[in-house]
């Protein structure tokens, strides 16, 4: 489906409730395409109970209150606590002292003073460099890179330095464990090339990283605790468009979250969906939609940490439905969903009653109006229930 410009600019001048959604028109049921009512989705905990219920708190925190927040909120109460509870956590990076692109750290050098959360020159791989030697040196930095996109120069810091410190080092015990690094990532709808790439699957072929995404602001205070305290570098990976979008129920104590560890979702019986981050919103509409029309039970599984990932509850998933769709906003050739689909066939290939499916991003470069055609939507996913 084509449009002239001209009608392309009157469609983009209407109200979003009354534009023409001009993607994902296969099928042609396009009613699937509706943007996520984050009010409703049973992804986010909405009330108190629901938040204070996971067996994965502890107890104490369990019997605690909650506040509601969004993502970059929960993200800056995960930062104060760290910040709080021990003199080594250090957070830096371009604008951070003044709050960050998306306020993530706002307040925090009015709070705890400039050198302990301060700003650095626009050089990733000087970030990087510090703050591995930061933490070679005892000291837990978060270093912040303000996108995502801009991490390339910072890789031979990652995967030369960082990851392979403590396995060069022997028994002298010198490691990069407590550094953090945190990266805005993902689709907004008009990043273009250089603000809405997801290049986690690069991050993931490396041993000694650990890459961490995750999808809510409860996930994200916990998660992002447990990193801080982990004995591994951790590449931290925040979905921008949930910072504002995404709003919750969250504990107010300090907690953390299990890392390599995958959640059930939501239980079903003939097939499983693997996802992590934005994509899990999508993937529950889709599930919805399909058990409506197809009447099937599909299993909805959050990956949290993409490496190392949790081989077990996936294999044990795909063993019980006998079928999986792997999903994920990045692009297809290559990805996290490639690892996961030949893991399944190595491991559940005699209860498959079908090929593993992905569901992904396309092969090519985020373009500014087209970044919808890009990223997998409720139609795209449906399509791969139907069996």
């Amino acid at each position: 489906m084509s449009l002239p410009i001209r009608t392309l600019r009157r469609v983009l001048a209407l109200p979003p409730s009354l534009r023409l959604r001009t993607y994902a028109t296969s099928p042609p049921n396009a009613r699937l395409n509706t943007e996520t009512d984050y009010k409703t989705t049973p992804i986010l905990h909405h009330t108190s109970s629901s938040a204070l219920s996971n067996p994965e708190l502890p107890a104490s925190v369990r019997t605690s209150q909650t506040h509601r927040q969004n993502f970059f909120q929960a993200i800056n109460s995960a930062l104060h606590h760290a910040l709080s509870s021990d003199d080594r956590v250090l957070l830096f990076g371009e604008d951070v002292a003044f709050g960050g692109v998306f306020r993530c750290s706002m307040n925090l050098a009015t709070n705890f003073g400039s050198e302990r959360v301060f700003n650095t020159p626009l050089s990733e791989q000087g970030i990087v460099g510090f703050a591995i030697g930061c933490a070679a040196q005892g000291m837990k930095p978060v270093a912040e890179i303000q996108f995502a996109d801009y991490v390339y120069p910072a890789f031979d810091q990652l995967v030369n330095e960082a990851a392979k410190m403590r396995y060069r080092v022997g028994s002298t015990g010198m490691h990069a464990g407590g550094l953090v690094v945190r990266m805005p990532c993902g689709g907004v709808g008009h990043g273009a090339l250089y603000h809405s790439q997801s290049p986690e699957s690069l991050f993931s072929h490396v041993p000694g990283l650990r890459v961490v995404m995750p999808r809510s602001p409860a996930q994200a205070k916990g998660l992002l605790l447990a990193a801080i305290e982990c004995k591994d570098p951790v590449v931290f990976m925040e979905p921008k468009a949930l910072y504002r979008a995404a709003v919750e129920q969250v504990p107010v104590p300090a907690y953390t979250l299990p890392l390599s560890k995958a959640e059930v979702l939501k239980e079903g019986k003939d097939v499983t969906v693997v996802s992590y981050g934005t994509p899990l919103y999508t993937c529950s509409k889709a599930i919805r939609k399909a058990e409506e029309d197809f009447r099937i039970s599909c299993e909805l599984i959050d990956l949290r940490t993409i490496y190392p990932w949790d081989r077990s509850t996936i294999l044990e998933s795909v063993r019980k439905t006998g079928r999986a769709v792997v999903v994920h906003e990045s692009m297809v050739n290559a990805g996290v969903g490639a690892e996961v689909a030949a893991t399944i066939q190595e491991g559940c290939f005699l209860r498959l009653e079908a090929p593993v499916q992905r569901v992904a991003g396309w092969s090519t470069h985020m373009g500014l109006i087209f970044e919808r055609f890009n990223i997998p939507d409720v139609a795209r996913k449906e399509r791969y229930s139907q069996w």
